[in-house]
């Protein structure tokens, strides 16, 4: 018995153990005594705001996004994209926070800039299999970004817009915190697909991602799901665990809003150390507790994505009407 099983995500390192467990239930089921089954990962444009066509070269732009700050949101959104590079897709990340882009920092980049040859878009500059732009990579790191709200938002656009992405299946965008101006142009100037929440279990934070949450539902951008970042520390000397934030934040956003808990990531020092030196915990140590943590939050999320409303626009031929004389 042969069977092929086409998959809507990423998860190249849970194929093995996935086609046997099918196997032994077809086996179980059957009787058979011969099962080969294959795994093929299909990923696919999905819907965006009714008003904004998608970017031809990326599939899906997911936001990653929080209602505050000092949530280690750009810690995640940067693992997680490693993650699902590592797993199989094509990956970008664009720093969208023009205040204070951490982007470059986190992916050992800081120095290089991005090419134009026509004077009008850029290339993506690359770091560990990913395509990266931010502001940070146009400016001087100590330089502080003094500028008005619509300069803000059109530099989001043009970093968007004006960057050479090449066949993404995934754009992941970090996001700054807050609702406010590039929040807003994000939902009405960039095709976005989903959202991800980041959260710590801190009632504090949970009170500010639960506005994010809702204003991204009022802007018409599915909300994939909530993060929980931080959720427990584990002692590295006596292996106590401890819930330094609280706990239950996440879980009760998630019941309130009916949306998904994607992943509970731990607080682990590590994770500081190796963000800070460029090289994020799911290249530094991928086989580590904390990395199977970011890749398995990367799988939920992806999932999340591939059960959302598939996009049909390329489907259908330009229509042009005009006057007979």
């Amino acid at each position: 018995m042969t069977a092929t099983i086409e998959l809507g995500f990423p998860c190249k390192s849970a194929h093995a153990s996935t086609r046997q467990q099918i196997s032994d239930a077809v086996r179980a089921e059957t009787g058979a005594a011969d099962v080969e089954i294959a795994l093929d990962t299909r990923i696919i444009r999905h819907a965006v705001q009714n008003n904004l066509k998608p970017i031809p070269a990326v599939k899906n732009i997911i936001a990653v996004a929080s209602g505050k700050g000092g949530v280690g949101k750009s810690t995640v959104a940067a693992n997680i994209a490693l993650a699902l590079s590592a797993e199989g897709a094509a990956v970008g990340i664009l720093d969208a926070d023009i205040y204070g882009p951490s982007q470059p920092h986190m992916m050992g980049i800081v120095g290089q800039q991005p090419v134009s040859e026509d004077g009008k878009t850029m290339r993506p500059l690359r770091a560990h299999g990913l395509q990266v732009m931010s502001i940070g990579a146009l400016v001087d790191p100590d330089q502080p970004m003094i500028w008005r709200g619509p300069m803000v938002t059109s530099a989001l656009s043009q970093l968007t817009h004006q960057t050479q992405w090449e066949d993404l299946d995934y754009l992941i965008v970090d996001m700054p915190p807050g609702t406010g101006d590039i929040q807003l142009t994000l939902a009405q100037q960039v095709p976005v697909s989903g959202v991800v929440i980041i959260t710590t279990p801190q009632n504090i934070a949970a009170i500010d991602a639960r506005k994010g949450l809702a204003m991204f539902r009022k802007v018409s951008i599915p909300v994939l799901g909530v993060v929980e970042n931080m959720s427990t520390h584990v002692c590295s000397k006596c292996g106590h665990e401890d819930a330094i934030f609280g706990a239950g934040g996440a879980e009760k956003m998630s019941r309130d809003f009916d949306v998904r808990l994607l992943g509970q990531l731990p607080l682990d020092t590590r994770i500081r150390e190796q963000t800070d030196s460029g090289r994020p915990t799911v290249i530094a140590e991928p086989e580590s507790a904390v990395a199977a943590a970011y890749r398995e939050t990367a799988w939920r999320i992806g999932a999340a994505q591939a059960a959302e409303r598939t996009d049909h626009s390329s489907k259908f031929g330009t229509i042009v009407v005009e006057e007979r004389k």
